[in-house]
């Protein structure tokens, strides 16, 4: 597979036409360079932008293909292409045919419906098209908000997770103090012991552990979106500002989209603390197995050496030597299984 440059990226694009095999070349290609990913999309913005209207929609069929099939490579594509998508969503709509306008929202919808891209960002990339109305009403961006937090909720719930119904939850009570809240660690602690449970498998504990580096609380995006959301969102005062109907929709729009963006983050937030608190369990249980080996195999061991030191056997003590060498080295394995348990319990 020849190598990454813009040059060779213009290029096949240049060759790029509209059948499933031209495509589905291309798009292998680029998901072969994934590292590249923040050029790629760049490049295919502005190239989108020079060629004929016509055209436009290959280009929107080859990001379909990359983003949805570069999913389970990493989130690279997904998140990049995220940066350019209302901008060319507007090239691909402007001065098209009205069949090529709906296979480009008929794309949009195929996102919406696979959960590739929230229903929000969807509905702002449509707003980016010519002649959209440009504020929705304000009971639409209401009803969106509403629809996003239903959606985490019935997604939670599908995981396995309790999820409290907020409408008919009882009135908030007085919240306990940080210092009287249990930590984590002693919440997995307290759990009750099954006693039928398996062993845990070590690769489905490998696999969530790793899984957890990518949860939200590590989502660097999302956090400094919500750090540099401006303070008129929060600060009752700005609204004494407020002398016009066009600055007041403008911070209406505002509040609406910072208070979608903290219940999705919430959201999520709820669910990995859900998760930690399982792998934590999972965790807990295979150290306290791998521990409770550790000490029936001294056990068998020390049995072992006083039978062979009653019979007298030669060479007993080079044997115990390397009974004891595996035996250590099960407890420094342990030992490290520990260190992943005390680093998930301190992890933010």
């Amino acid at each position: 597979m020849s190598s990454f440059s813009d040059n060779n990226f213009v290029k096949k694009l240049g060759e790029l036409n509209n059948t499933q095999q031209s495509i589905q070349t291309l798009s292998l290609w680029l998901i072969h360079h994934r590292k590249h990913s923040k050029t790629i999309v760049q490049v295919w913005l502005r190239e989108m932008q020079r060629v004929r209207a016509s055209h436009r929609l290959t280009f929107m069929y080859l990001a379909n293909d990359v983003i949805q099939n570069s999913k389970k490579k990493g989130p690279e594509f997904t998140k990049d292409f995220a940066t350019v998508l209302p901008d060319a969503y507007k090239f691909a709509t402007k001065d098209a045919e009205e069949k090529v306008k709906k296979s480009v929202d008929r794309i949009l919808g195929i996102w919406e419906e696979r959960a590739v891209y929230s229903k929000h960002f969807i509905e702002q990339i449509r707003l980016c098209k010519p002649g959209a109305t440009s504020v929705p009403a304000e009971t639409d961006l209401k009803s969106q908000r509403k629809k996003k937090v239903e959606e985490y909720v019935v997604t939670l719930k599908k995981k396995g997770f309790k999820v409290q119904n907020a409408e008919k939850s009882a009135p908030p009570t007085k919240r306990k103090k940080m210092d009287e809240m249990p930590s984590l660690r002693e919440e997995i602690e307290a759990m009750p012991k099954d006693e039928t449970q398996v062993v845990p498998d070590a690769e489905e504990l490998v696999k969530r552990l790793a899984d957890l580096e990518h949860s939200a609380s590590s989502d660097a995006a999302v956090r400094e979106k919500i750090a540099a959301l401006p303070p008129e969102v929060s600060d009752i005062n700005h609204l004494s500002k407020i002398t016009d109907k066009e600055t007041a929709i403008k911070l209406f729009r505002q509040v609406e989209d910072a208070c979608i963006l903290l219940s999705e983050y919430n959201f999520r937030l709820n669910a990995e603390l859900e998760e930690r608190k399982q792998v934590g369990k999972i965790l807990y249980d295979f150290l306290t197995c791998q521990k409770e080996q550790v000490v029936k195999g001294e056990e068998k061991l020390q049995e072992s050496k006083q039978r062979l030191e009653k019979v007298g056997v030669p060479g007993i003590s080079s044997h115990n030597d390397g009974a004891s060498s595996t035996c250590t080295s099960k407890r420094t394995s342990v030992n490290d299984v520990a260190d992943e348990w005390d680093f998930l319990m301190t992890a933010k």
